[in-house]
């Protein structure tokens, strides 16, 4: 791949739609999150493997928030879209939305931000993925919001792992009085 390759938004956006049968129920009768999460990862997957045009695996998923219950017997639509790019990762935004046929309601389920990296398959090293071509104000909007998402992310990182090596339990034992845990050391 050339360093100085582009490819448009639209390139690599992905729709996948899938009815929500009963196999996908948990006891309470609604479709499992963990399976949504799954058709999450497959069409982040399809469209990062598109845009990067090679192997690639996920490396975090920032917060999921279930908004509403899917139904079975739902249609189920995720949207992706590639929002920004880094040296070897992309940060993948999804949406996903529940149409019940009968009712005619349709309602967001989910939104997520998954953060791929494209992989050689040769090497397992991270490769290079080609830069975007930014078209519109929403997709500016997007990539300077992922930008600041990715940055966010690193100084909390870095803000936990300071807080960790600094904790005492001892000094903190404090903090649990009025917390549903009862100490037996």
């Amino acid at each position: 791949m050339s360093e100085h390759e582009f490819r448009t938004v639209k390139a690599s956006q992905q729709v996948l739609k899938e009815l929500m049968v009963p196999s996908y129920a948990n006891f309470g009768g609604k479709v499992h999150g963990g399976q949504i999460l799954s058709l999450m990862d497959k069409i982040a997957y399809t469209c990062a493997a598109t845009h990067a045009r090679c192997y690639c695996v996920t490396a975090s998923i920032d917060s999921v928030d279930f908004l509403n219950p899917v139904e079975v017997g739902e249609l189920l639509t995720l949207y992706a879209s590639v929002n920004y790019v880094g040296k070897s990762s992309m940060e993948i935004g999804i949406k996903v939305v529940s149409e019940d046929f009968h009712q005619g309601i349709v309602k967001e389920t989910n939104t997520s931000y998954f953060t791929m990296v494209a992989v050689d398959e040769k090497t397992r090293k991270p490769a290079p993925v080609p830069g975007l071509i930014l078209e519109d104000d929403a997709e500016i909007k997007r990539f300077l919001e992922g930008k600041m998402r990715r940055k966010f992310k690193q100084h909390y990182k870095e803000e936990l792992r300071q807080a960790r090596r600094e904790l005492d339990i001892d000094k903190e034992l404090w903090r649990l009085d009025g917390e549903n845990c009862r100490l037996q050391r």
